[in-house]
């Protein structure tokens, strides 16, 4: 479809309330329940698991490849060893059992069953049908799992399609901004909009030393201030990545319309608001401190 008068950041802000959805089952205490019965019960390794278990049962240098701002040392800590507790399959269905609940709880029986869920998810899979598996390992992974039969759960598997397909995109433009990992977490932490050090300790198992350690990297490179602030360049380089990745991730929402990705991000902004709205996400999870 011939859609020329798609505005640039159009596919960025239909994500960004996909992405927040997604997330949601990341820090619910259904996932823990789901996953915990089948004997994963330490939150990292639940974390690794259900992200990874479309891939197959992975090691862990797979792993930290394709989560990228993961330390290796944490992930090898919990995967493979995850494997020899449950199948990923079983980690998928209890995945899927988490998310229903998750939704269900968040945005109320109501909105899960309403014409606005189901047109939701016909229009996250519509946009999905344009995305590119070449190296993109989570999104194919994803990819080749069926979709989900009832609609808010068709739905999260549309936005998880979009949200792994853009996140696969962004890795490849981080390396070649040369970030690495933690650089990258760095970085955005100090644009406001990623999560705070303490959560990028908590769930990414990096140290204080780590932290320094790479703001004294991205100071020496210009990119960051005696504060921890990003520089005049700093905040060129974050904004050519974000440019860069709109960039790669441009198909599905050009196949989508402007129309249809204005109706995705205002359907989907409703949703991501709702969740938020009902506590889905700690207070303290984003910011620079």
């Amino acid at each position: 479809m011939t859609t020329a008068a798609l505005e640039p950041r159009a596919g960025r802000r239909c994500h960004n309330p996909l992405n927040s959805l997604h997330a949601t089952h990341y820090f619910s205490p259904d996932l823990g329940r789901e996953v915990g019965a089948l004997g994963i019960t330490h939150p990292k390794a639940v974390n690794f698991a259900v992200r990874a278990a479309a891939l197959g049962p992975v090691g862990a240098g797979a792993v930290t490849a394709t989560f990228y701002n993961y330390k290796h040392d944490l992930v090898a800590r919990h995967v493979p060893a995850v494997w020899s507790i449950a199948t990923p399959a079983d980690v998928l269905a209890a995945r899927t059992r988490a998310v229903d609940a998750t939704l269900r709880r968040l945005l109320g029986e109501e909105a899960v069953a309403s014409a606005e869920m189901a047109e939701a998810a016909r229009l996250a899979l519509r946009a999905a049908e344009a995305c590119g598996r070449s190296a993109r390992p989570l999104y194919s992974a994803h990819a080749d799992l069926p979709v989900p039969d009832e609609p808010h759960l068709a739905y999260w598997h549309g936005a998880t399609l979009l949200r792994e397909h853009r996140g696969d995109g962004h890795l490849a433009v981080l390396m070649s901004a040369g970030l690495d990992g933690l650089e990258a977490m760095v970085t955005h932490t100090a644009t406001g909009k990623g999560m705070t050090p303490k959560w990028v300790a908590t769930t990414r198992g990096w140290t204080q030393d780590d932290w320094n350690a790479a703001t004294a990297r991205l100071r020496d490179r210009g990119l960051l201030d005696s504060t921890g602030e990003l520089t005049e360049r700093g905040v060129a380089l974050r904004e050519d990545i974000e440019q860069e990745t709109d960039r790669l991730d441009r198909a599905p929402y050009e196949h989508l319309g402007p129309e249809g990705v204005a109706r995705l991000t205002a359907l989907g902004t409703t949703f991501a608001q709702a969740a938020v709205a009902a506590g889905a996400f700690p207070a303290d999870l984003i910011g620079k401190r």
